[in-house]
């Protein structure tokens, strides 16, 4: 039975975790895209066919660098194509910088896929508005790829995304193709821009004022740094939409995955197990405290 948390009243029961869900699984590395100067995309297969990996967007794997150590990292590949694993990894300390090193050919242990996913089912026949921030946008790009295969599904789809540069811009490849569909509605922005950028420039939240859907038939999905998300929901808040329209990626502190070491715990969530998407109706007692 696999390991996970329950919180029952003031209790947390915790159940045996299955070894099997701790045996990292060898991955190939069959190519590698450079996103940014300290960001990269690994696209890796496994070498038995039947270690494929099924995931729902939003849910993540850990991703181990041989003799280092492993990591939490989401996943953001295409759903519909689960014989190919694709992660994008900042470096940001010891075991990321060695990921983001990687060539072609070498070898990454993984274990999942773990956590909840972005709620798509609850989006059937709703507006969408993804808001990603930095390498926030790489958990929302799975939704991306599943709204767009299954179009007719949602009515109108907007994505706002924003990076400190134009450089910074994970992605570039295909928020230009993203940009030429007529049924996907796609803004960027920069906080400081060069004089070759023809977007918006200013924080991505400033963004959410001039959305065209109805908070009504809304519901959001937010990814990117702690600081961005918060002004992002105030925004949304602001905008009309209640709380349980709003979903965040919370992808801080994890470490085993399953939810058993409690270094994810956000005040009563264990994120690795009840996350890492988390309704902010669900958290809004804890979110604004910056020492949880």
């Amino acid at each position: 039975m696999p390991g996970y948390l329950q919180i029952v009243g003031r209790i947390t029961a915790v159940t045996l975790v299955d070894t099997n869900l701790m045996v990292p699984v060898p991955f190939l590395v069959r190519r590698r895209f450079r996103e940014t100067t300290d960001t990269v995309t690994l696209e890796m297969v496994p070498q038995q066919s039947q270690d494929r990996i099924d995931f729902s967007p939003g849910q993540f794997n850990m991703l181990y660098a041989f003799g280092i150590g492993e990591v939490p990292i989401s996943i953001s590949g295409d759903p519909a194509r689960p014989e190919t694993l694709m992660h994008t990894i900042r470096a940001v300390g010891a075991v990321s910088s060695a990921l983001v090193r990687m060539k072609q050919g070498a070898m990454v242990g993984v274990r999942g896929a773990f956590g909840k996913g972005w709620p798509l089912h609850e989006a059937c026949g709703k507006d969408v508005v993804l808001i990603g921030g930095g390498i926030g946008l790489a958990p929302l790009r799975p939704v991306i790829h599943h709204l767009l295969n299954n179009r007719k599904a949602f009515e109108g789809v907007t994505l706002l995304c924003g990076a400190r540069t134009p450089r910074d811009i994970i992605f570039r490849r295909h928020l230009k193709r993203w940009q030429r569909r007529t049924d996907f509605q796609v803004e960027a922005t920069v906080d400081a821009a060069g004089a070759t950028w023809l977007g918006h420039v200013g924080v991505v939240t400033r963004l959410v004022a001039h959305l065209d859907s109805h908070p009504s038939n809304t519901i959001a999905m937010v990814c990117g740094p702690e600081v961005m998300m918060r002004f992002a929901v105030w925004e949304l808040l602001q905008w009309g939409l209640a709380p349980d329209r709003i979903f965040l990626s919370l992808e801080r502190n994890m470490k085993c995955g399953t939810g058993v070491c409690g270094h994810c715990q956000f005040g009563p969530v264990f994120v690795c197990t009840e996350g890492p998407v988390v309704s902010f109706e669900c958290i809004e007692p804890w979110f604004h405290r910056r020492e949880v």
